[in-house]
């Protein structure tokens, strides 16, 4: 037992001295202990302490220098790493400076494509725009044309039932067809007239006292001498060549009384020879059977009767040069209100055939307005003339096509047209209760027919009700885009534009007086709402 301890003392003795020089040596080398004592390297009696201590300080070394290899391997590891990283990242920015050319090229296209779409929209809304304008200015041209049609065939008492294109179509080439079956009739029975007085003005002589040269003489200047503005060639004959007295037998002086009478169908009706001419002119019982005319014609007709002398004189100053056609005696007949009839009427001299008529709107303002349509000597005055001034203008002219000087007469003695009392009174009791009611015919769209209908006006809104339904079709406060406009001539008609733009015809069935009413105390209830709103913005 004790040489097994002994040689394990004995390599223990030589492992610790083993490790002492290892330990010596990288103290030395490591630390630079070079100031320890030479005795210990070689001292073999090292105390257990001093071995425990050096031990211990190798074990740091060896740890500390691991450690620093470690950390040199990390360090190296890290830096293969860094730029890995590196190289990643210079990848990544070039990837990202291509995403961020590639977005901004995207967002280029994106911002051009925007603004191709927006200036196409633009483009596409003043298209509409355009598209809405002209299809108004459609609709106005619609509704003046269709009203005109309307007024002309109510002025002959023609009422279509349904106000469509079909419709007026026919009925205005039915009443065609009959005018142009009147003017041929007329035609005819005035050449036979004409050959009838030429044949007994070639083999008769006048008979001044005879009672049937009175009789001729008394009718054949009102009654044939102006038939539309044309002179009866018979009767300026005879006023020219003054002939023996001429005798008609008692069929001719029928004939004559049927083709005055062909000649006064309608106050605006025209016979003319001339079928190019369509400027309107008054038939005779307008232009001269008014005030006393007609009475000073015929005296005038009779002087020159009983002497051919001086209806010589009067023919050749009608014919002399220098002296342009004119209308004597201009004047208005009628009262000017709401709803009547006012008819510009006078005598015409030096060759006079025919008249152009035109009624002109004059405003507070001074501005004037010609009246759409209103080329007739007869003018129906409607709630569009009140608190305005009216004229009529007349131009005469020959058969030669030579114009006079233009003629302009005032209505109501130059004054402002006004309600007659009692429509002025019903007005203000409208206004004053706040509200009305109106019992009139509506054009539906859906079965373009007339139908009964109710309009409620109150201080700030108005409705309208279908009867048949009793459905609420319109129902809207007062506002400026609202109109309501009113057809020229003898229509009952009016329109309601509302604030949307759609248009509903209306008809107060052949009632002139009570659609200027409703129309007057709609524009003023409307007037009212638009003031109580701008005093309430201020």
């Amino acid at each position: 037992m004790i040489p097994t301890n002994s040689s394990i003392n004995g390599q223990k003795d030589v492992r610790v001295q083993g490790q002492s020089s290892n330990l010596a040596s990288s103290c030395r080398h490591d630390f630079g202990m070079t100031s320890l004592p030479s005795n210990l390297m070689g001292n073999d009696t090292i105390s257990d302490s001093q071995d425990h201590e050096a031990m211990e300080l190798y074990s740091r070394a060896k740890a500390k220098q691991e450690e620093i290899l470690y950390l040199r391997e990390q360090i190296a590891l890290a830096s293969v790493r860094e730029s890995q990283l590196l190289n990643e990242k210079y990848g990544l920015e070039k990837k990202f400076s291509e995403l961020r050319m590639a977005l901004d090229e995207k967002q280029s296209e994106a911002i051009m494509s925007a603004s191709n779409e927006l200036a196409r929209r633009k483009g596409d809304l003043e298209e509409n725009l355009r598209l809405v304008n002209e299809l108004k200015d459609t609709e106005n041209d619609r509704y003046i044309f269709m009203s005109s049609m309307l007024g002309l065939l109510a002025e002959y008492g023609i009422f279509p039932r349904v106000a469509n294109a079909s419709s007026l179509t026919n009925n205005v080439k039915h009443l065609h067809d009959q005018l142009e079956m009147k003017i041929r009739t007329s035609h005819a029975k005035i050449a036979q007239l004409n050959s009838m007085v030429t044949h007994h003005a070639r083999g008769g002589s006048f008979d001044m006292e005879s009672p049937h040269s009175s009789s001729i003489n008394n009718q054949l200047p009102s009654g044939s001498m102006y038939i539309d503005g044309k002179h009866n060639e018979a009767v300026d004959t005879r006023s020219r060549d003054g002939q023996a007295s001429l005798h008609l037998p008692a069929e001719s002086l029928r004939l004559n009384h049927e083709m005055h009478q062909q000649a006064n169908i309608g106050s605006h009706f025209e016979i003319s020879s001339n079928t190019d001419r369509d400027v309107p002119f008054p038939s005779k019982d307008n232009l001269f059977d008014r005030n006393g005319v007609n009475e000073r014609f015929e005296e005038s007709t009779d002087e020159n009767r009983h002497n051919p002398r001086m209806g010589n004189e009067m023919g050749g100053s009608i014919s002399s040069e220098g002296e342009s056609p004119g209308i004597e005696n201009f004047q208005i007949i009628g009262e000017a209100k709401p709803g009547c009839r006012i008819l510009g009427c006078g005598f015409p001299v030096r060759g006079t055939s025919l008249c152009m008529f035109q009624w002109v709107r004059h405003y507070p303002d001074g501005t004037r307005q010609y009246i759409e349509g209103a080329t007739n000597p007869e003018y129906v005055v409607t709630a569009d003339d009140i608190d305005k001034l009216i004229a009529v203008e007349c131009i005469p002219m020959d058969d030669q096509g030579h114009q006079g000087e233009l003629v302009r007469l005032f209505a109501n003695d130059q004054n402002k047209i006004t309600c007659d009392p009692d429509m002025q009174s019903e007005i203000d009791t409208h206004i004053s209760e706040g509200q009305a009611t109106f019992n009139v015919l509506m054009l539906v769209e859906s079965s373009e027919n007339w139908e009964p209908a109710i309009i409620f006006l109150r201080r700030s809104s108005f409705q309208v009700k279908v009867h048949r339904t009793q459905a609420v079709v319109i129902a809207e406060k007062f506002s400026k885009e609202l109109s309501i406009k009113i057809p020229s001539g003898l229509s009952t008609q009016f329109v309601i534009t509302c604030s949307n733009g759609s248009s509903h015809p209306f008809s107060t069935n052949n009632d002139i007086r009570m659609r200027d009413t409703l129309v007057l105390t709609m524009r003023i209830f409307q007037s009212k709402a638009l003031d109580e709103k701008r005093k309430g913005k201020i």
